[in-house]
């Protein structure tokens, strides 16, 4: 089975993890992984939207090889993978167990935690290029200021260790950065996990739709393909990414709207919250719903369809790149 992935450490880990899991569960099984250097990697300054969002700056690519018959499957972070389009042919064949879902800190040597949040971050300044990151952060301290950064996740670590400046899209720089905000599934699996200097809660900062899940799709009616890739699906992981999916395909999101959604499940009960903020954090709405986990999309619509209700279209219209 060839699989396609971008070149970044995180994503190769993640890819590795993958033939780990198939060997396992098929030994028979030759699992070979090709290496994609994404327009999203080659660029590591212009805004995302500048090539159609994080779908076409790191999934774009792998996925034409998958449709071209190159590759069997794609390894993609489920966040990456835009949720109001539909993918004619191809299909996520497993979702891989939940690894962490919060956002963490990370922050360069001499600075405070504590002084951050006495401070309300006045004089700091973090780096981040989601607009979800960016909201929440300047709802819990007010005063930071919020500097576009790029990048893979070792790279970025790198950059801010060495304050080095930050390229900013139309020319000129921005910083150093005094800390940065990342996944910090990103960080354990490029083996950072100790520079997280303060976890955000989930009620702190709701992570992104699909964040911790590993996603692998192939080709529709590739079965020879889908019945190896069910044989690490895992069935928690997969009612949570059609649960939060849902919201996004019902608020047509793009992967850098400004929504964030995370689901649990206990027992047979799914809890679903999702929220959507302006990129300055003052203008917030949060919907939670609980319903059947046997029924996970009609939980997202319910929770997207509450989400317009309450005026999501016209903050979500908002960061759209203007035609």
């Amino acid at each position: 089975m060839r699989i396609g992935t971008r070149k970044s450490v995180m994503a190769l880990a993640q890819t590795e993890d993958i033939a780990r899991r198939l060997s396992a569960a098929a030994p028979d099984l030759a699992v070979e992984i090709v290496k994609f250097e994404t327009v999203g990697d080659e660029d590591q300054t212009s805004k995302l939207l500048n090539h159609g969002g994080k779908g076409g700056a790191f999934v774009q690519q792998i996925r034409e090889a998958v449709t071209a018959g190159k590759l069997h499957a794609a390894m993609h972070s489920l966040k990456d993978m835009p949720g109001n389009e539909d993918t004619p042919g191809l299909v996520i064949g497993a979702t891989l167990s939940r690894d962490p879902p919060n956002d963490a800190l990370v922050v360069r040597a001499g600075v405070s935690i504590d002084d951050l949040k006495r401070t309300k971050g006045r004089g700091f300044k973090i780096g981040t290029n989601a607009v979800r990151r960016a909201a929440y952060a300047r709802r819990l301290f007010p005063e930071i200021e919020i500097i576009h950064y790029r990048g893979a996740a070792d790279t970025r670590v790198r950059k801010l260790d060495g304050r080095e400046m930050q390229r900013l899209p139309g020319g000129g720089e921005v910083g150093p950065a005094d800390a940065l905000i990342m996944a910090r599934s990103g960080l354990e699996r490029v083996g950072l996990a100790n520079r997280v200097a303060h976890e955000f809660s989930i009620q702190d900062m709701l992570p992104a739709v699909g964040q911790g899940i590993v996603a692998v799709e192939c080709a529709v009616n590739d079965w020879q393909t889908l019945k190896f890739l069910a044989l690490i699906d895992d069935p928690v992981a997969r009612l949570s990414c059609d649960a939060e999916r849902e919201v996004l395909w019902v608020l047509n999101g793009h992967c850098n709207s400004p929504i964030a959604g995370f689901s649990t499940i206990a027992g047979s009960e799914m809890s679903l919250t999702a929220s959507v903020l302006d990129e300055q954090g003052g203008h917030f709405i949060e919907t939670t719903r609980k319903g059947p986990a046997n029924r996970p999309r009609e939980l997202g619509r319910s929770v997207g369809l509450e989400l317009l209700d309450k005026g999501a279209a016209s903050i979500i219209a908002r960061t759209r790149p203007i035609p």
